[in-house]
């Protein structure tokens, strides 16, 4: 059964053409000599991404794989103007990231609630031959056509805003953690990749306080290369404030090593994006229950100190109430408030790499998007569009 946590979507969106100016020489009784009186055409419909706060995921344009808006109506005689053409919005949770699925640049980016941006602009529409009359030229047979209209195969990526984003290898206590602190029930098994979409939980603190926590799925060493599922998550810690790194402490493994599993995590983070280093960075050496007080002494002089350490057990509940103060603290400090001022510029989205883009438009499972071009059948219908010459641009002199 499909989840109902959709965070990638591939879509073909199209704005509406500008509608055709129309030529006509008015002819009435008592008005031989009328002259033109072509209405201009309307406005083709554009595109537009607007935030919503009220969505979390992408799952409402799951199966809304072409959106296209409605094109301009053609000019008329009276100088009647043509219809403009409704713009369609997309709604999208607060977090979307727009790429062009052609070449994967990156195109823009929704941040916040009821914020809107035009992806693409409608026609606009073309010019009647009224518009064109002047001393010397007193009846133009001529109008203008409307601008054509402009459509994009966009990849929408939502990225899950949270003020604490677990980072961590598969089976390291994530999802444990998230279901002690919060109401959030993920699920839970002992073998990895038991979490295959990010949960989110709200974190209740003193006064009444709260923070929001993400469970992240596990990261494996070359996720940044798209092994595991690297590629599909990697990009929900770049909203997160805080990036809590998780190593479990009750390794059996010779080879096993706290600083050495962080280092490793690190740099899969570095080399998916270096922007997110700046983030404030705590470690929670998890399983802690299973260690001695000697033991915990001993690790402690082999982690690393330039970022705060917290032995924790989300089973018993140790060292848990130590976690979220230290979270609480990195979370209203002075350097954190100043990145959350900063927040919407601070994030930086990088052009996606062409043959990574591929292999994970594959992973995602989006297949590509056949189009059939219904515009390009020309409805003639009016005979006042007989003796059109399409001409680019004109200049437009005011009746004197």
């Amino acid at each position: 059964m499909d989840s109902n946590f959709v965070d990638y979507v591939k879509i073909v969106c199209r704005s509406g053409k500008g509608g055709k100016g129309s030529m006509h020489l008015r002819h009435v009784k008592y008005q031989p000599n009328g002259g033109p009186d072509g209405g201009d055409g309307g406005r083709g419909g554009s595109i537009i991404l607007r935030g919503n706060h009220n969505y979390w995921t992408l799952l409402h344009l799951k199966y809304q794989r072409h959106i296209f808006a409605e094109h301009g109506g053609n000019g008329g005689r009276d100088k009647c103007h043509g219809t403009d053409g409704k713009d369609v919005y997309i709604d999208v949770p607060c977090g979307t990231v727009v790429y062009n699925a052609e070449n994967g640049k990156y195109v823009c980016d929704i941040s916040r609630d009821k914020q809107e941006i035009t992806l693409l602009k409608g026609g606009r529409g073309g010019l009647g031959n009224y518009q064109f009359r002047t001393a010397t030229n007193q009846a133009p047979r001529y109008a203008q056509p409307g601008e054509p209209m402009q459509e994009m195969t966009v990849i929408l990526e939502l990225k899950l805003l949270a003020d604490v984003g677990l980072v961590g290898f598969p089976n390291a206590g994530k999802s444990t953690l998230l279901s002690a602190l919060s109401n959030a029930r993920p699920k839970i098994a002992n073998y990895p990749f038991t979490t295959l979409e990010p949960s989110i939980g709200i974190v209740s603190y003193r006064d009444h306080q709260s923070f929001v926590m993400a469970d992240i799925p596990g990261i494996i060493e070359g996720a940044s290369e798209g092994r595991g599922l690297g590629l599909r998550f990697l990009r929900h810690i770049e909203r997160n404030s805080l990036l809590l790194f998780m190593v479990p402490g009750d390794s059996e493994d010779s080879r096993h090593d706290i600083k050495r599993d962080y280092d490793i995590l690190l740099n899969e983070i570095e080399r998916f994006n270096p922007e997110l280093l700046d983030k404030h960075r705590v470690l929670a050496v998890t399983k802690s229950d299973l260690l001695d007080d000697e033991l915990i002494g001993m690790l402690r002089e082999t982690l690393p100190g330039n970022v705060p350490v917290v032995f924790i057990s989300s089973v018993t509940g140790y060292g848990l109430d130590e976690l979220k103060d230290v979270l609480w603290k990195a979370l209203n400090s002075e350097s954190n408030k100043l990145q959350d001022a900063i927040g919407e510029d601070a994030i930086v989205h990088r052009d996606k790499d062409w043959q990574l883009f591929q292999s994970e438009q594959h992973a995602e499972g989006v297949d590509e998007i056949v189009t059939v071009d219904e515009e390009d059948i020309i409805d003639l219908d009016d005979d006042e569009m007989d003796d059109i010459d399409e001409l680019d641009d004109y200049e437009i002199v005011e009746p004197e």
